[in-house]
């Protein structure tokens, strides 16, 4: 059935209060886990769970079935397209809640989310009420990527990481990005579907519509929820690089969704091809750009360490490292695809404009 036809079918069946939907992908190592928490909600009101599996191969699926047989409030819904865009939508279309919650699959949320997320929106004055990510490390890399994505040059500028230690503002408004969270069905209705031709970075085009569309999106540290980062290198690299990669796509329908750190990250990670390539000046530019940034990540890494129980500095470069040219190479392999976001980059630069010129409607 299609996402359509299921939200025509949906439409028929009885209305309930929240629907939570979760995106599953191979997730069987995990999945029992994050479903009890769900269905643990304290939440004063009738809920369904809708699990949307994209052809999983590692035994998630049957997990679901035991889950929906088990519980009544469970559903599972299959995403024959396997990516989480298109999971969304076909979750969006089934549901029957006048709330949504989009929630990961491989994160722990607190008890009260939905409860605090609804009683948010009810008070009104914003669209789209989430909370911040808590990077948990398993291993020492994975703690390094945690330590990395709280700290002022991991987050990028984004303001949806913290710490569990460390005090938060009750709640902080959101311009970019999008990490889970609760809405109205019908202002996701209104805002349209999530765009299937984006395998990442889905989110902060979202996030660009509903900030387009005069909306506002607050984080409430109340709801902040455990998020488990990757354990190598190379995982995440490849996570940072698809998501430098989709920037470029979201930038051309958002130029206003492009920061200046976005294109420090791509000017980075061509440094070391201009370094070897370019005429001497530029050569000794890049050189001299190199030198300091590895000065500057020795100096950052040794100092967010301290009062650190496991201070590894070495672990904690690699992986800001990893993430600045990974995201930076990604950007530039998006503009080789896809083309330069220009609007975007004049934004980025300080050559502002009106936000309606400069922002493409999809």
């Amino acid at each position: 059935m299609s996402a359509i036809e299921t939200e025509q079918a949906a439409d028929t069946e009885r209305a309930i209060d929240i629907s939570v939907i979760v995106p599953v992908r191979n997730e069987a190592s995990v999945l029992r886990e994050t479903a009890a928490s769900m269905l643990a909600q304290s939440f004063d009101g009738e809920l369904e769970l809708l699990f949307v599996d994209g052809c999983s191969e590692d035994g998630s699926l049957e997990i679901l079935a035991e889950l929906a047989e088990q519980d009544s409030r469970v559903r599972v819904l299959e995403n024959p397209k396997q990516i989480e865009p298109a999971a969304l939508n076909i979750g969006v279309g089934g549901a029957r809640g006048t709330y949504v919650a989009l929630l990961n699959a491989h994160c722990w949320f607190p008890q009260d989310y939905l409860a605090r997320g609804v009683e948010r929106l009810k008070r009104g004055d914003v669209s789209w009420v989430t909370g911040p990510a808590i990077p948990r490390g398993r291993d020492r890399f994975s703690r390094g990527v945690a330590l990395a994505l709280v700290s002022p040059l991991g987050a990028g500028g984004s303001k949806k990481w913290a710490s569990a230690d460390a005090p938060a503002a009750p709640e902080v408004e959101l311009d970019t990005g999008l990490f889970a969270g609760v809405v109205r069905r019908d202002t996701l209705r209104s805002l349209g579907p999530f765009q299937e031709g984006w395998l990442v970075n889905h989110d902060s085009e979202m996030a660009a519509r509903v900030i387009g569309s005069k909306g506002r999106i607050v984080m409430l540290s109340a709801m902040g929820a455990y998020y488990h980062p990757r354990n190598t290198p190379a995982g995440l690299w490849r996570q940072y690089w698809r998501f430098g990669r989709y920037r470029v796509k979201t930038a051309q329908l958002h130029p206003l969704a492009l920061r200046p750190f976005h294109l420090l990250s791509a000017g980075l990670a061509a440094s070391p091809i201009v370094a070897v390539a370019a005429p001497r000046p530029l050569r000794r530019f890049a050189r001299a750009t190199l030198a300091t940034y590895a000065l500057t990540l020795a100096a950052a890494s040794t100092v967010t360490v301290r009062g650190e129980q496991e201070r590894d500095p070495g672990t904690l470069a690699t992986v800001f490292a990893v993430m600045h040219l990974g995201w930076g190479a990604g950007f530039l392999s998006g503009c080789l695809r896809w083309g330069p976001p220009w609007k975007g980059i004049a934004h980025a630069v300080g050559f502002r404009r009106d936000v309606e010129e400069l922002t493409d409607r999809p």
